[in-house]
């Protein structure tokens, strides 16, 4: 069964958010991502959507995304969008 990794995020700094742009997906791609969603247009159909962007990453299990998420490697690079932005965040399991 696939994980999926869900954010939505309000960046607060764009200049120093662009560098989690730039070092994020290599690192997720190492642990067999594959990004869904990575921002675009949307429209909100029921209830709150919090935050204007919304990122979807699939990967090849909900304990591949755990390991990535809590790894070494990406530590530094969640710092700087825990740093610039404002985000809810969640793994969850799928097809």
């Amino acid at each position: 069964m696939s994980g999926y990794v869900i954010f939505n995020i309000k960046i607060t700094n764009p200049e120093n958010y662009k560098e989690y742009i730039e070092k994020v997906k290599p690192v997720a791609e190492k642990f067999g991502a594959e990004y869904i969603v990575r921002g675009g247009e949307f429209e909100l159909i029921e209830g709150n959507w919090e935050h204007p962007r919304t990122i979807v990453i699939k990967f090849p299990s909900y304990e591949k995304a755990q390991e990535w998420y809590n790894s070494e490697e990406y530590k530094p690079i969640k710092k700087i969008r825990l740093d610039n932005a404002i985000s809810n965040g969640i793994i969850i399991k799928g097809e």
